[in-house]
């Protein structure tokens, strides 16, 4: 299903609306945003020593977070 700006500020709070274009313009599910989310968010030790990463959508989403992240006036 499509995600809307809704489902956006629903995962991720208030944030810039330059974040929610950017983020809907992947055409990624709020479900990947919500993983994304968490892989950004968790402190699982495991998944860096399993070497597992995500992927597709899910990837360039955390790639787009993280670089909101690195800019926090812009959230």
């Amino acid at each position: 299903m499509t995600m809307t700006r809704e489902d956006v500020l629903h995962v991720l709070g208030p944030v810039d609306d330059h974040l929610i274009v950017e983020i809907l313009a992947t055409g990624a599910t709020r479900e990947e945003l919500e993983e994304a989310y968490a892989w950004l968010h968790a402190n699982d030790v495991l998944g860096p020593q399993l070497r597992r990463q995500p992927t597709g959508k899910v990837a360039e989403l955390c790639e787009i977070l993280e670089g909101e992240e690195e800019e926090p006036d812009r959230m």
